[in-house]
């Protein structure tokens, strides 16, 4: 009889195995019978298990993926119309994605469209390029600047490194996921490596470690971002419990590498995206961070990282 612990993992296993078949799948028909049968339950114990372990019920959480991902393609997508963003997004009708988007954003899809978009964060809040104040989740009452000005907006942001388009190469690689603030994501690496070392899967400098975006955090809130923490495996990897397998896409990506500590990330990525404003180039998929060093073998606790943006152009 197996554990409690493993149980755990496995009833997680199978939910991470839906979360990312919705993901890719979208624009298709997700009733409660298709992702039962993802997650290899009958759907009376799946809706259970999914609301326990998400906090969401399987209808809300599809909407909510389905609501944000349309924002980002709002926000990218400046010759979709609203009409094929609905369609590619899963949504039956035009009305119906409509009030939807309302009822979440409280504005209007095209409304939406034309507001400028986050590119600088300072302290988790997200401002446009002239420093005006875009954060979605601030609460009432929260005590911050309302304008930045452009002198402490550069002391702010830029960082002294070299970005280029290159295509990034295709990587195998098993993860585990985690969901919520970024600074946690070392729990669910802990865990990666606990799993991969026995297994002879961690043959520093060939294997790299990725932690990959699967939400913008200029849409989703904070608590419900999720991450990947990945290694990147050659051959076909069996995994159990916890332990997914995907497989990042060769993909064209506005790349900058940078050598920092903790406190750089966020200076770091804001260099990357205002690159991006003036490149003539614009985002289209999950972001991810390469590193191609160990923080704990480096006796400045610095990171060697390459943040990746895919894109494709304006």
């Amino acid at each position: 009889m197996i554990s409690k612990d493993e149980s755990r993992r496995e009833y997680i296993a199978r939910i991470n195995r839906v979360m990312d078949y919705i993901e890719k799948h979208l624009e298709q028909p997700l009733n409660l019978y298709v992702l039962a049968e993802v997650a290899n339950f009958s759907q009376f114990h799946f809706h259970r298990i999914f609301t326990v372990i998400t906090g969401e019920t399987p209808n809300d959480y599809v909407q909510r993926i389905r609501l944000e991902r349309a924002a980002i393609f709002l926000q990218n997508n400046g010759r979709m119309t609203i009409g094929e963003i609905a369609d590619a997004c899963g949504f039956g009708s035009l009305s119906l994605f409509s009030r939807s988007f309302r009822a979440y954003f409280n504005t209007t899809a095209k409304e939406y469209r034309r507001q400028e978009r986050g590119v600088y964060v300072k302290n988790g809040l997200r401002y446009s390029k002239n420093g005006q104040l875009l954060s979605k989740n601030v609460q009432p009452g929260f005590d911050f600047e309302t304008h930045l000005c452009s002198v402490k907006l550069n002391q702010i942001i830029f960082m002294d490194t070299k970005i280029e388009i290159k295509e990034m190469p295709e990587m195998q690689v098993v993860y585990v996921r985690h969901t919520g603030e970024f600074n946690l994501i070392g729990n669910a690496y802990g865990k990666l490596m606990k799993w991969a070392g026995p297994r002879g899967l961690l043959k520093f400098p060939e294997t790299k470690t990725v932690t990959l975006y699967r939400d913008d955090p200029s849409v989703t809130a904070v608590e419900k971002v999720r991450q990947d923490a990945c290694i990147t495996v050659g051959g076909d990897v069996k995994v159990d419990g916890e332990i997914g397998k995907d497989v990042i896409p060769a993909v064209k990506c506005a790349v900058g590498r940078f050598q920092i500590d903790e406190t750089g990330f966020e200076k770091a990525w804001n260099t990357v995206c205002v690159w991006l404003t003036e490149s003539g180039y614009q985002p289209c998929g999950n972001c991810y961070e390469l590193y191609h060093n160990s923080v704990e073998e480096d006796r400045h606790r610095r990171f060697d990282v390459e943040i990746c943006i895919p894109v494709k152009p304006l």
